[in-house]
């Protein structure tokens, strides 16, 4: 198996799992759509959870983030591009305003009152910050018709995006109740989460062949 192809594969396998566990992430929102205050992750947030402002931006993020995981998922996808290219845009700016607009006001908030003490709420709002920059840096690429530039800094985006899936992925696989401390678990997992997708991006951006390898897109077509 040459290099090329063995991308191709982790590539593949990867946008697989992130379809799979995003359609898992839409079975666990389901449970709030009785705005029910006692289940899932909420019965860990009984502090808040009468706090009308938190539980808005909460509905907010949750009903919202996997429209981003899906949307961001499409813009990688060579033959997609190609063949849907004024599709591709579309898709791009649901994805930029959903994130800059929608997600990273009401994730700051959550943020402020995360579980896992000072670590969690400092790794998530160093996220928050992050998936902000990457996301606006992307778009003033593309406005000067940089796309390379503009590949990697969605590809680091999407990396802070798919946090919320590593994050539960650690959480399932690891945490046992009866070993782990539950804030301190939550509060690295937070770290360990983004340090992990960054890697796998910072991976992505240094291969000879990155997602997206197609010719520059027109600026008259943003």
């Amino acid at each position: 198996m040459n290099r090329s192809l063995g991308i191709k594969i982790i590539r593949v396998l990867s946008i697989l799992a992130i379809l799979i566990f995003s359609i898992l992430m839409l079975k666990t929102i389901s449970q709030y759509t009785g705005f029910d205050k006692n289940v899932g992750f909420l019965l860990f947030k009984q502090k808040v959870v009468h706090n009308p402002y938190w539980m808005a931006f909460f509905y907010i993020h949750i009903f919202s983030v996997t429209l981003c995981l899906l949307a961001g998922l499409t813009q990688f996808s060579n033959r997609f591009l190609s063949e849907n290219r004024k599709l591709h845009h579309w898709i791009g700016r649901i994805y930029v305003y959903n994130i800059l607009f929608i997600n990273v006001p009401a994730c700051f908030v959550l943020g402020l009152f995360s579980n896992g003490g000072l670590i969690g709420i400092t790794g998530f709002i160093l996220q928050d910050i992050l998936w902000a920059c990457f996301t606006i840096k992307a778009v003033l690429l593309i406005k000067k018709g940089n796309s390379t530039g503009h590949r990697k800094y969605m590809i680091l985006s999407y990396a802070i995006t798919i946090t919320a899936i590593t994050f539960r992925m650690i959480k399932n696989v690891f945490y046992q109740e009866s070993v782990y401390d539950y804030e301190l678990f939550y509060g690295l997992n937070v770290w360990v989460s983004m340090m992990i997708n960054l890697s796998i991006a910072f991976f992505i951006i240094h291969q000879k062949t990155l997602p997206l390898e197609t010719d520059s897109i027109d600026k008259n077509n943003k």
